[in-house]
């Protein structure tokens, strides 16, 4: 057999009942859940059956109440595994805490094993004083026979209210098997339904992210703009750092920011105004030479008849008579 049998083999489908039924008549107990076997003793003493005398049962506890003491019996059934080279992992920490589910998993798998290595026939085993060698392996003897004992038929009236009482069980614990599908159907549906909401939420956050990021990146470049050498003593530059690096208490930040900007903007103003003189008087310059000027860019008429009159007067040699 496999030391690691797959959850969908057959194993995993035998019933708690039937498991109890193996354990209580195999090692003369009287085991009433599956969880009461979770010190690790009950699991000891099944390998001692399957393998006689490869357990150390004088190390066995069958009192195991702590942790502790039940850890120790784990360790003597890794012990045995290890020896007989058994590959099986044991998860004490989920087995000690006494969860119905994990200790039956194990169970199974222990009964799949168990049947594996004697075809599920007993060999000549007293489980009874085989235990009494182990600390609190009497206790546990004496508290099975009493109650087998006191459980054992006296008449076939005793055997008939036994099966009564039994199928009367067996209906009740139908019934609240029923009741517990149907209180299932809604969980699950709850279930989903927080896992939907919880796949939503992480698509949220993941697209806040981003977002953040992005916004980050741009204030970082802003923020390495400012603190180019040749204008991060500017105003603008000043106001612009002052809303940057402002916290969120600071709530008239901005107002600040536009202070810094219209003083500057006050000091440069006569400056403007400078140039807008300068710039009206070039302009009547202009519109004076304009008016002095023809339109035609030509010299009036008498002003050339008396530069030629100028001209002949003084006997230039181009001109002929």
């Amino acid at each position: 057999m496999p030391s690691n049998t797959g959850m969908m083999d057959s194993a995993y489908f035998v019933g708690r009942s039937e498991i109890l039924s193996w354990i209580n008549s195999t090692l003369h107990l009287n085991l009433s859940k599956v969880e009461e076997a979770a010190s690790g003793a009950v699991q000891c003493q099944l390998m001692d059956v399957a393998h006689p005398g490869m357990v150390p049962i004088h190390k066995v506890n069958f009192d195991a109440k702590t942790e502790y003491d039940m850890i120790q019996n784990y360790k003597v059934l890794q012990d045995v595994f290890n020896k007989l080279k058994i590959t099986k992992h044991i998860e004490v920490n989920k087995l000690i805490k006494g969860r119905p589910l994990d200790n039956l998993e194990f169970m199974q798998w222990m009964k799949k094993y168990f049947d594996s290595v004697n075809g599920g026939l007993l060999p000549s085993y007293n489980p009874v004083e085989r235990r009494e060698s182990s600390k609190g392996g009497k206790e546990v003897g004496k508290k099975s026979v009493n109650t087998q004992a006191s459980l054992r038929p006296n008449s076939s009236h005793s055997n008939k209210n036994h099966s009564s009482s039994h199928n009367s069980n067996r209906r009740i614990e139908g019934c609240s098997a029923n009741q517990a599908l149907k209180g299932a159907k809604p969980n699950t549906f709850n279930v989903s339904v927080y896992e939907e909401q919880i796949t939503e939420l992480k698509l949220s956050v993941d697209s806040l992210e981003k977002e953040r990021d992005f916004y980050f990146s741009k204030l970082r470049d802003i923020e390495i703009l400012c603190q180019t050498p040749e204008i991060e003593n500017s105003p603008i530059v000043e106001a612009i750092q002052k809303i940057l690096y402002a916290t969120d208490d600071e709530t008239s930040v901005v107002a600040e920011a536009q202070a810094i900007v219209s003083q500057h903007i006050k000091h440069l103003s006569p400056i403007v105004e400078v140039s807008e003189e300068n710039s009206m008087t070039e302009n009547q310059k202009r519109k004076s030479i304009d008016v002095n000027t023809p339109g035609n860019g030509k010299q009036p008429q008498r002003q050339r008849l008396s530069d030629v009159s100028n001209i002949q007067c003084s006997g230039s040699p181009l001109v002929s008579f």
